[in-house]
């Protein structure tokens, strides 16, 4: 026979339509559409990011530099590229309100800018005014949460180093806010000329300046750029332009949205047993149709050819019903997801992440129908009148085997490419895959469990029924805890991964953290600093250090890009410091110390493990470009620096010779009873003005915020992953309705009550969501080690609260769908029922 045959045999078996492929169908569409949605999201944050990118950037293009203004010759060029240019100020400070009672202070971001600001888009006030004139005579702008803090109206006035301003209005849209990153404080936005006085830009002190530009219609960005770092290569510019107007956004959004997306896959994974399931359940039900067509003459092939082509064709229905779902569901609700992100969107069917989601629905449909079907081909025709499917070997032709073996590697590999983060996809894989064997061996050990326990339940009617019906030959056992729980691993890893990260900023964090960070005190104010911190009995431990930062451009004179990649060490700049002798808790794996008095060359001692994963050695050569100067060093020694405490750490240290010349500032770390914070900070403020202070559990919240955001966005994922598991729980409650229904009928022949009987079914759902969540608790304490402990690398504590909840929605799960299918069955007529089967 031929594959005509074949195809005429399955539209003739369509024909019956979708009975028993309703399951099938929702839990294809719903993974797909999961996957699809949270593509064409991401999708559409990148195209507003690209729409808007000049926009964010605050031009078309933007020359960076750290802690100094443009030089003469630097700021020549930068206009005679431009049409436009606007220069930009970007530090930190304390803005102080000073009252009767006490002063109150709050830490503000603050942005200085000169009268071309804003090049693109616009500012918007409250009340509504020009920029420029909300500015003039030492006015400045504010956000409302940073005027709501210090209780402060227009019209009233703060203090900005040593200068006092007057707020003008309150800072309602900052059209370049999305690019700047990650912000400690609220804004506050001044004029460059007006902080003349205040002492915040003093050299060495910590700000960046943007040099914002519109360019010329017929510009060529590649060749600006290539222009800028070859005139300016040793002055340390760094150049990005409108192709990436929000970097840092884009690249958190990029990482969730492929996180998100492995999620998906996971509710893939359980929807790929449902569909085993509802595909072995179908041809349970077709052993006569098969039995007739092989005595018919139809030969092997055409009987998997007839039932490949009708899961096929159901597998792409139920695929594009989770395109068509996963492209409208965020149109529809575009308008609150975009009130809802402080980013552009621009929303609209993207390709994309549809095609990317047609694939992992193919490649899943296939890998989780083709065992079911190449069963088929080693049963009888004769034996394919009983129970065939059960009757066969547990594995197929080892063609199929290995075709299920490449299919696997294609969609790993394919996830891997898709998403761009090899190591977090093959966590994912590793993860699901050892869950499923985890859950496939607890399935096996509950049903044996359940034959062991039964005989002690005598007495006990209902419970003997349910571990009776759970040790049985039937596979309900593993239908639940496969589906149930993977649903509930994936969601207790989640929530495992989400508490200890939790735990470790917002917990013990605080424990080893100092109180507070004070930056920019020039080297002339450090003995009264010290005098002042020292002399309170309330602090227990005071470090500082020298603060500059540099942007390492060479190592062992190649371009540091070359060598070391995108490593988080080379990209943007590093606070690099200076010190005569190691500190008292330096420990050096490698290499030696310079002399206390060593004036010779530079040298610096690098992190010990961050210089591992560039591949640095003793004795090669780091070049740092430290406020447009070029310094390179040799690698004298390694050590280990604990960024985990929020304490200082410097991934470079060179000797003092190197660096004491340039202008520069210190930092330090003040320890404190929580209790005598506030008076530390008062005491030090009120002193000296210019010095700002950063409360580490102010940024502690402010990360913990972040967070919270993020981990619901995962729990929403993990949320399509349950329900798709769910559902798959609902097809295995109601392919066992005949099975209960005569079962319940045998009962009340016996003399069983409905009550008892229904008792029986709760129990055994109860017993099976339970075996499910303990199971889903291992599998997830595990998978959240693994990556806490791995990718994290932080500490690991098990979340009991979340587990434990993890068993009770095993339970509540369970509970729902058997009951649910198990009405009919309690009202069933004995004789009816046993008549139908004799």
């Amino acid at each position: 026979m031929t594959l005509a045959v074949a195809s005429r045999f399955a539209r003739r078996e369509l024909r019956g339509g979708l009975k028993g492929f309703r399951i099938f169908l929702a839990c294809l569409a719903l993974g797909v559409a999961a996957i699809a949605g949270v593509g064409s999201v991401r999708s559409a944050i990148q195209a507003g990011l690209q729409d808007q990118g000049a926009v964010l950037l605050g031009g078309e293009a933007q020359a960076q530099f750290t802690y100094r203004f443009a030089s003469e010759e630097e700021r020549d060029w930068l206009e005679t590229v431009s049409i436009g240019l606007s220069e930009v100020a970007d530090f930190r400070s304390m803005a102080v309100v000073r009252r009767e009672g006490g002063n109150d202070r709050a830490l503000t971001q603050v942005k200085a800018v000169d009268d071309a600001y804003p090049l693109l888009g616009a500012v918007e006030l409250s009340p509504q005014m020009p920029l420029a004139e909300a500015l003039s005579d030492d006015g400045v702008v504010m956000a409302p949460i940073l005027a709501d803090r210090l209780g402060l109206a227009t019209g009233d006035t703060l203090r900005l180093g040593d200068k006092d301003f007057t707020l003008r209005a309150i800072l309602e849209t900052e059209p370049d806010d999305a690019g700047g990153g990650f912000e400690l404080g609220p804004r506050t936005i001044v004029a460059t000329a007006a902080l003349d006085g205040t002492g915040l830009l003093e050299p060495g002190t910590l700000f960046e300046t943007e040099y914002r530009m519109l360019l010329p219609e017929d510009a060529d960005l590649d060749a600006l750029e290539a222009e800028a770092e070859s005139r300016f290569r040793d002055s340390g510019i760094r150049w990005r332009d409108m192709r990436n107007g929000a970097p840092g956004t884009a690249q958190f959004v990029d990482r969730l949205g492929a996180f998100l997306i492995l999620v998906g896959l996971s509710g893939l994974a359980v929807g790929g047993i449902g569909v085993s399931s509802a595909v072995r359940a179908y041809l349970a039900r077709k052993t006569s149709v098969i039995a007739t067509l092989r005595t018919l003459g139809a030969d092997r092939a055409t009987i998997f050819q007839t039932y490949f082509l009708q899961v096929g064709a159901l597998a792409l229905l139920g695929i594009a019903i989770g395109l068509v779902l996963g492209a409208l569901v965020p149109l529809l609700f575009a308008p609150i997801i975009s009130e809802a992100l402080p980013i552009p969107t621009l929303f609209g069917v993207h390709p994309g992440p549809l095609f990317e989601a047609a694939i992992y629905g193919i490649l899943t449909a296939l890998v989780f129908t083709l065992w079911p079907l190449a069963r088929t081909e080693d049963v009888r025709a004769a034996t394919l009148f009983r129970d065939a499917l059960s009757s066969a070997r547990a594995l197929p032709a080892t063609r199929y085997v290995v075709a299920t073996g490449v299919l696997l590697a294609l969609l790993v590999g394919l996830a891997m490419l898709f998403s761009g983060a090899i190591e977090l996809t093959l966590w994912t894989a590793g993860g699901i895959l050892g869950s499923l064997l985890i859950l496939v061996a607890a399935a096996f050990g509950l049903r044996a469990l359940a034959r062991r326990v039964a005989p002690a339940a005598r007495g006990r009617p209902a419970l003997r029924w349910a571990l009776g019906a759970i040790g049985g030959p039937r596979d309900e056992a593993a239908s639940v805890v496969l589906s149930l729980g993977l649903g509930l691993a994936v969601l207790a890893a989640i929530g495992q991964i989400d508490g200890n990260l939790r735990s470790a900023i917002s917990r013990d964090l605080p424990d080893v953290a100092p109180s507070y960070f004070f930056v920019d005190i020039q080297k002339e104010q450090m003995p009264e600093f010290r005098e002042i911190v020292t002399s309170d009995p309330a602090v227990s431990r005071v470090q500082s250090a020298p603060m500059l930062r540099g942007i390492i451009t060479e190592i062992n004179g190649r371009p540091a890009r070359e060598v070391a990649g995108d490593h988080w060490v080379i990209q943007g700049d590093r606070g690099v410091t200076y010190s005569e002798t190691p500190a008292e808790d330096t420990r050096i794996t490698a290499g030696e110390w310079w002399p206390a008095d060593y004036d010779g060359s530079p040298q610096v001692s690098f992190a010990a493990e961050e210089a591992e994963e560039i591949g640095l050695e003793l004795g090669d050569a780091i070049t740092v470009n430290i406020l447009g100067r070029d310094i390179t060093a040799e690698v004298t020694s390694f050590r280990v620096v604990d960024f985990s405490t929020a304490g200082i750490g410097f991934v470079m240290t060179m000797n003092p010779a190197a660096l004491e010349g340039a202008p520069h500032s210190f930092i330090s770390t003040v320890y404190a009873d929580a209790e005598a914070e506030a008076d530390v900070l008062r005491e030090v403020a009120d002193a000296m003005p210019n010095v700002t202070a950063i409360g580490v559990r102010d940024a502690i919240d402010r990360v913990s915020e972040l967070l919270a955001g993020v981990s619901e966005a995962v729990r929403w994922g993990a949320a399509a992953t349950l329900l798709t598991g769910f559902l798959v729980l609902i097809g295995a409650a109601a392919a066992g309705e005949q099975a209960r229904t005569y079962e319940a009928a045998v009962l009340k022949t016996m003399g069983a009550s409905r009550r008892r009987i229904l008792a029986s079914f709760a129990i055994r759902s109860a017993l099976l969501g339970a075996g499910a969540g303990i199971v889903a608790i291992v599998a997830g304490i595990g998978g959240g080690w693994a990556v806490t402990a791995f990718v994290m690398e932080t500490s690991f504590a098990p979340v009991w609260p979340s587990a434990l909840g993890i068993v009770l929605g095993g339970i509540v799960a369970t509970l729902a769908a058997g009951l649910a299918f198990a009405w009919r069955p309690l009202a069933a007529r004995p004789a009816q029922v046993l008549r139908a089967r004799e």
